[in-house]
C-alpha cells in the first residue's frame, strides 16, 4: 500500500517549510533547535508536547561525564547490551559525542540533579558497570529535559509549532526525491511543500495491548516512511520494561517503575519473597532487561502468579519521596507506600530497537527524508538497549540530522502533486474492535517469548485485518492509526519469522 489517503482527499490549505519535524519528543525538538536559524522549520504534534515517550521517561541520560568513566567503558556496556548486534560505528558516535550533548543541555538551562557538593548527580542502571545516568527532577528527566527545550524552541522565530497535527503520507517525485507530506489539521487536509522530512514518531507501543507509551504511539511515522520505500531494520527486537506497575483492571498506558529503583537497591521478589533473580545473571537485578524481563516471566509461569515485586523498603520514605518523586505520588494514589510495601510488578512492551533505517547522520534510503529517536535504527542499540541510551540517542542523531540538512544548500521547496488515486470504498470496519484483536495478537504470539507456530498464526491473521484495512476510505484518525498499527504489527512478525534464532530482546522457544 503507498499511501493512507485515496482519491476523496481534497486539500484546503498548502504551506512550505524548509524542513518538517514529524514528532515533538526530545528527538524533534533537539533536531529543530539545531537546524539553521534562516531556515524555516515546522514541528507537527498529534497532541500536545506533554504527550510523548520523552515527556514520560523516567530513567535519565546516560553519558561517559564521571571522573571515573570514558566513552570506551559506556562503549563496551553498551555492545555487551546490544548481544553483539550493534552498530560498532553507531556507537562509537554515540559514546563520544555524548558528554557535549549533556554540556548543552546543562547550557540550555536542563536542570539536572545536583549531589550535596553542588555537582550532577550521576547513578548506575541495568548494564552499566559505572556509574554514568544522569536524571532531572528524580524520576522526571524527560518532562523536565522536554519543559526546558520547549521554552527555547518557543522563542525560536524560524520554528512553528503545530499541535494537533496527524502525519498520513510522504510525497516524492518521479526520481524518489522528498517534495511534501500529507497531514491532516481540524479535520481538514494540508499538504505541505518541503524538501526535507524528519521522522520523529517515537515507539509502537500501541500496537500492544501493555505499555508504557502513550496513546499516540501507534508507529506512525515507520508506517508512513514503509510505505514510501524507506528501509526498516530490526523490528523484531522490541524491549519488554521487566517493571511496568502491575493493576488488577486494564490501563490505557501502564506506569513504569523505572530500573533507577533498582539501580538504588531495589531487589525484585516473587510473593514468598525470594529474590530469583540472583544466580541467572551476574549483574541479578540490574541485568540486562530482556533478561530480567524473561526471568520475571519464567517465575510468573512457575508461581502462577500475573505479578512480581521490586522491594524497595530498606530505604527510608523521605529519601524515597526525594528521589523518586513520581513513582513515590503515583503508588501511593493507588495506596501503596513503597517504603513500607512491595511494589507489583509484570513486564509492559517499552521500546523498540529498531525502525527507519538510517545512516550516521540519521539519512534514510530516500533523498529528502531523515529519521531519529526511538522511529529511527540507526545500529546503536542492536538486539537490546542500554538502560538510558536512548535519550542520549534522540540527542546526537537529532543535532546530526540537522547537520546533515543545514549542509544542503537552502532551496526553496518546489510544487507538491497530490497523487492521482482511485477512492476507496467506506466499509463499516470497526477500527477499534481491528486494533484491539491486532493488540490480543501481539501480545500473546510476540511478547517475551516467542515460538515459530504462534508468530505464524498471528502473521496470519494480522495480515488478514491489513488486507481489508487497505480497502477502507481514510475517514478519520481511527483509520490511520489502525492502518499503522497492523503495518507495523505485520511487519515486526515477518521480521521475528526470518531470524529463527534467539538473540537480545528476541528469544524464541521451540
Amino acid at each position: 500500500m503507498r499511501y493512507a489517503i485515496d482519491g476523496s482527499v481534497k486539500i484546503t490549505t498548502t504551506l512550505r517549510f524548509d524542513v518538517v519535524i514529524v514528532g515533538a519528543g526530545l528527538a524533534g525538538l533537539y533536531t529543530a533547535l539545531n537546524v539553521e536559524a534562516h531556515r524555516s522549520c515546522c514541528i507537527l504534534a498529534k497532541e500536545e508536547i506533554d504527550v510523548s515517550n520523552s515527556w514520560l521517561a523516567q530513567g535519565g541520560i546516560a553519558a561517559a561525564v564521571a571522573v571515573d568513566d570514558n566513552p570506551t567503558f559506556h562503549y563496551e556496556d553498551t555492545l555487551t547490551a546490544g548481544a553483539g548486534l550493534c552498530d560498532r560505528d553507531a556507537v562509537n558516535v554515540l559514546v563520544n559525542e555524548g558528554p557535549k550533548e549533556i554540556t548543552r543541555l546543562v547550557s540550555q538551562g536542563v536542570p539536572f540533579d545536583l549531589d550535596e557538593a553542588g555537582d550532577l548527580s550521576i547513578t548506575r542502571e541495568g548494564g552499566h558497570h559505572k556509574n554514568r545516568v544522569l536524571h532531572a527532577g528524580g524520576d522526571a528527566t524527560g518532562r523536565e529535559t522536554v519543559k526546558a527545550l520547549s521554552h527555547i524552541v518557543a522563542k525560536r522565530p524560524n520554528i512553528t509549532f503545530c499541535a494537533h497535527t496527524c502525519f498520513y503520507d510522504i510525497l516524492l517525485s518521479e526520481t524518489g526525491v522528498v517534495t511534501g507530506a500529507i497531514v491532516t489539521r481540524d479535520g481538514e487536509f494540508v499538504l505541505i511543500e518541503t524538501r526535507n522530512i524528519v521522522i520523529a514518531t517515537g515507539g509502537i507501543g500501541q500496537v500492544y495491548l501493555n505499555s508504557t507509551n502513550p496513546s499516540v504511539a501507534t508507529g506512525d511515522g515507520i508506517a508512513a516512511a514503509m510505505r514510501a520505500g524507506a528501509s526498516v531494520k530490526n523490528l523484531e527486537f522490541i524491549q519488554f520494561h521487566p517493571t511496568g506497575l502491575w493493576s488488577p483492571t486494564p490501563e490505557s498506558r501502564v506506569f513504569l517503575i523505572s530500573e533507577a529503583v533498582r539501580g538504588d537497591g531495589g531487589l525484585l521478589k516473587n510473593t514468598k519473597g525470594e529474590r530469583f533473580m540472583v544466580g541467572q545473571h551476574e549483574l541479578a537485578e540490574l541485568a540486562p532487561r530482556d533478561i530480567v524481563a524473561r526471568g520475571i516471566v519464567r517465575e510468573l509461569e512457575k508461581s502462577g502468579e500475573d505479578h512480581a515485586f521490586v522491594d524497595i523498603t530498606a530505604e527510608d520514605a523521605e529519601f524515597l519521596e526525594h528521589r523518586f518523586p513520581t513513582i513515590w505520588g503515583e503508588c501511593l494514589s493507588r495506596g501503596i507506600d513503597i517504603s513500607k510495601e512491595w511494589i507489583p510488578v509484570c513486564p509492559v512492551q517499552h521500546y523498540l530497537m529498531g525502525g527507519v533505517r538510517t545512516d550516521l547522520w540519521g539519512r534514510t534510503d530516500i533523498p529528502g527524508l531523515y529519521a531519529c529517536g526511538e522511529a529511527a535504527y540507526t545500529g546503536v542499540h542492536g538486539a537490546n538497549r542500554l538502560a538510558s541510551n536512548s535519550m542520549l540517542e534522540c540527542l546526537v542523531f537529532g543535532r546530526r540530522a540537522a547537520e546533515d540538512i543545514s549542509r544542503n544548500p537552502a532551496v526553496e521547496p518546489g510544487s507538491a502533486v497530490l497523487p492521482a488515486l482511485p477512492s476507496r470504498e467506506d466499509s463499516g470496519l470497526d477500527f477499534g474492535a481491528v486494533r484491539r484483536r491486532i493488540q490480543e495478537l501481539m501480545s500473546e504470539y510476540g511478547y517475551v517469548i516467542r515460538t515459530t507456530t504462534g508468530l505464524t498464526y498471528a502473521l496470519g491473521e494480522v495480515r488478514a485485518a491489513l488486507a481489508a484495512l487497505e480497502k477502507c476510505a481514510p475517514r478519520d484518525v481511527d483509520y490511520l492509526e489502525t492502518l499503522n498499527v497492523a503495518m507495523v504489527a505485520e511487519a515486526i512478525l515477518t521480521a521475528a519469522l526470518a531470524r529463527p534464532e534467539s538473540v537480545g530482546s528476541h528469544y524464541m522457544e521451540a
